[in-house]
């Protein structure tokens, strides 16, 4: 159990210590153990944070050298070495090879800081006041990310009126099928025809923020076809396009960005969790260069010159992108994590299995308390996985990029053993 001084201390609103009721004290790669020596494969990875594992060691190497030589930790938005190496390797490794051309913003240190720049921006670029997100979209927990999430009891929590935001139905939300061939989604008809037409009481939205993998909402994918049209669409009605890929980015479904497959260019972009590599505190903001309209510190923050991420985040570029190898891997993982999820599902009563790359769900949509039961299941025999959803009706994969393929093996038999367990 937790040592008592949690149970204590610290505030009702903690979450995760409840569903993984031990004291952990060391982690490396996709293992964590507890004070009692007992280990845990990890396939929640910091809820996306530690793509690249725990204490990875590459990265912790660059880490260390930098604080013996007395590196500068805070700064704010000075001009550092450390700011200006990961600038040059996000540069020449992430940007131009993809042929992006984007500036990039410091927000603070977290992915709702990110998005909150994001949002301000495309108001202050556009001059409209509204956003407009999506059904089952999560993009962080301070008031303006908060009117663009769709979870009613996260938006609850604000206390206060969320407006200047309108939600859409996400892909596959409605299950109703195109009327023609030109639309992937009838809700993208919809919208097309809402925003065409001057008496449909939709206003023009200053941007439209969006999921390629909606992660908290449920593991609900847009298809590639579904991005692109969304994207003519904004381009059609000068709305910007923000893509948060807070969660989904940084390899997790095998490319860099989510967006890549889908071969659309966004506006705007959102990046924190695993861009540091290390689980250390970061996010950046990146946008079309003509977007750039800010004034100087017109939007800042105490902690956005946080040099230990910039440091580890460079390291992680370096070593993970500078040729497709983990890319690849994560490719060929997927595909067969999501082959025995498959299997799992016929023998434990799943409605779907769906996700991209290593972001799969296991879907009990009939019974929604099912995946909870697997989880607490599958902690016991040494696993730590997670729920997502509305009802958390989706046992959710999200293990480091870097685990290897026993590991993943070994998870999946843990799983399986789990669902076997409470599901039939």
């Amino acid at each position: 159990m937790p040592r008592p001084i949690i149970e204590r201390l610290e505030s009702n609103v903690r979450s995760y210590c409840r569903s993984f009721p031990t004291t952990f004290v060391r982690a490396r790669g996709s293992v964590m153990i507890d004070d009692q020596g007992r280990q845990y494969l990890d396939f929640f990875a910091g809820a996306g944070a530690l793509n690249y594992g725990h204490n990875n060691p590459h990265l912790k190497q660059a880490l260390v050298a930098y604080l013996m030589e007395d590196g500068l930790t805070h700064s704010l938005d000075m001009a550092t070495e450390a700011k200006c190496a990961l600038l040059q390797t996000l540069e020449s490794l992430i940007l131009k090879p993809r042929n992006l051309d984007y500036k990039v913003m410091f927000p603070g240190p977290t992915g709702t800081n990110a998005v909150e720049a994001a949002l301000k921006l495309a108001r202050k670029v556009t001059g409209r006041p509204s956003v407009l997100g999506f059904t089952n979209g999560f993009h962080g927990m301070t008031l303006g990310a908060l009117s663009v999430t769709g979870n009613q009891s996260k938006r609850r929590g604000a206390g206060v009126p969320l407006p200047f935001a309108t939600s859409a139905p996400f892909f596959g939300y409605t299950g109703a099928p195109p009327r023609d061939d030109r639309w992937v989604c009838g809700s993208l008809e919809l919208l097309e025809r809402q925003l065409s037409d001057a008496s449909s009481g939709l206003d023009k939205p200053a941007a439209i923020i969006i999921e390629t993998v909606q992660a908290e909402g449920g593991v609900n994918p847009a298809s590639a076809r579904y991005l692109r049209q969304l994207r003519e669409l904004t381009q059609r009605h000068e709305v910007l396009l923000i893509v948060d890929d807070i969660q989904v980015g940084c390899g997790r479904t095998g490319a860099f960005f989510s967006f890549e497959e889908a071969g659309i260019l966004p506006d705007i972009i959102t990046l924190s969790k695993s861009i540091s590599g290390f689980g250390l505190p970061m996010s950046l903001t990146l946008m079309r260069p003509e977007l750039d309209v800010w004034e100087p510190a017109e939007h800042n923050g105490t902690f956005r010159g946080h040099n230990l991420a910039f440091v580890t985040a460079a390291a992680a570029l370096k070593h993970y992108w500078a040729d497709d190898a983990l890319c690849n891997t994560v490719k060929d993982h997927a595909q067969r994590v999501r082959a025995k999820l498959g299997h799992i599902a016929q023998h434990c009563g799943a409605t779907s299995v769906r996700g991209r790359g290593l972001i799969q769900g296991l879907v009990f949509e009939d019974r929604p308390h099912i995946p909870s039961a697997i989880s607490q299941k599958a902690f016991e025999r040494g696993l730590i996985i997670e729920t997502a959803g509305a009802r958390d009706e989706v046992l959710k994969l999200l293990p480091p990029l870097t685990t290897t393929w026993e590991e993943l093996e070994r998870g999946l038999s843990i799983i399986e053993e789990s669902a076997l367990a409470v599901a039939v």
